[in-house]
């Protein structure tokens, strides 16, 4: 099989070829057809995530080890399954659930894998879909896809359980009443878009500071596009949420975005943060007692949030987010188009390429 692998953190990635494992016991093996380059990939490269104050989140300290094989967005075809697989078919397509935890703690047994301690997630602990065959420890990971191409469904692996667990964080009737507002239009927040939609949003403003992106996030759904560069960005926010924000979900994850989130935020508003991208805010603490507001964070999903999201968007039939397919020896080049800026929607790595 062959792979590129991150062999030394901030270096171009380095093809490597080796036997294709073979299946045993509960495993299964899969041809990768489709494999998203999500935006946690570049902390994983860069080896470190930013906690502001020049401090770092040191991803060896968390049990990364060199060489990897990234990529956690993976859907496929089963070619090999061992012998006490049940409940999967070779020749069958599926997309993997990759945050897999140890399978022991109370945390594994009651189904949030995804929060476990000693978690093995798929290309950031074990090897991932940077690759033409990936190994799948057990079977019950899979989720069938039925004939949704592999380059719509990989996505939802991370980008669209994401945003799916996060928008369930909010009460239903919050999100059926009022306008949800998203920051950012990458990869998560057209998915963020898409399914705040297919779940009963009254509507959805997104906040992006790119204009090249106003056009995608409206395509997706979103009622009004605006870019915080603007004067008088947030109040014009504020009007177009009916005069109140309830409801933020922050796909960006940056000092800016998150500071400007909880000002935004009515009293007994919500801020749910899945952005990464690094940072450092100081709260007063009084104001979170007196406004009635929520920060909480959210982190993936767990396997039974993918399965319901892979029934929505079969029963709804949602349209896939823009994505720009290349060869999975791309891989490094998708990477820094990311880090640039540069890509819309998702970048998604085939065998076939663009």
């Amino acid at each position: 099989m062959i792979s590129y692998d991150v062999t030394e953190c901030g270096q171009p990635l380095v093809k490597s070829e080796r036997a294709t494992p073979q299946p045993v016991g509960d495993q299964v093996l899969v041809r990768i057809e489709a494999a998203g380059v999500c935006h946690s990939d570049l902390h994983i490269w860069h080896g470190s995530y930013d906690l502001g104050h020049g401090k770092k989140l040191s991803m060896a300290d968390r049990g990364l080890k060199l060489p990897l094989t990234m990529g956690h967005e993976i859907a496929g075809e089963v070619i090999a399954v061992g012998d006490a697989v049940q409940g999967v078919s070779v020749g069958r397509r599926y997309v993997v659930f990759p945050w897999h935890g140890c399978g022991e703690c109370s945390v594994c047994r009651r189904g949030d894998e995804n929060l476990c301690l000693a978690g093995k997630s798929m290309g950031v602990f074990q090897p991932g879909g940077y690759a033409d065959h990936v190994l799948v420890s057990h079977a019950r990971y899979l989720v069938d896809i039925g004939d949704m191409p592999p380059v719509q469904a990989a996505p939802y692996a991370c980008s669209g359980l994401t945003t799916y667990s996060a928008i369930k964080k909010i009460p239903a009737q919050v999100l059926k009443d009022e306008r949800l507002v998203i920051f950012g239009a990458g990869g998560l927040g057209l998915m963020a878009v898409l399914l705040a939609k297919a779940l009963g949003s009254a509507g959805v403003i997104v906040i992006e500071p790119d204009e090249a992106k106003h056009a995608a996030a409206l395509q997706a759904g979103a009622q009004a596009v605006f870019s915080p560069k603007q004067d008088g960005a947030m109040a014009q926010v504020r009007q177009a949420a009916g005069g109140a924000v309830w409801a933020i979900i922050d796909c960006v994850g940056s000092s800016q975005t998150v500071q400007a989130g909880i000002d935004l935020l009515t009293k007994g508003g919500q801020l749910v943060q899945i952005g990464l991208f690094g940072g450092h805010i100081d709260l007063p603490t009084p104001s979170m007692a007196l406004r009635a507001i929520t920060y909480q964070g959210t982190y993936v999903g767990n396997l039974r949030e993918l399965q319901e999201l892979m029934q929505l968007v079969k029963d709804r039939q949602l349209p896939p987010v823009p994505t720009t397919c290349m060869h999975f020896s791309k891989a490094f080049t998708a990477l820094l188009a990311l880090e640039e800026g540069k890509a819309v929607g998702r970048q998604i790595l085939t065998p076939q390429g663009a």
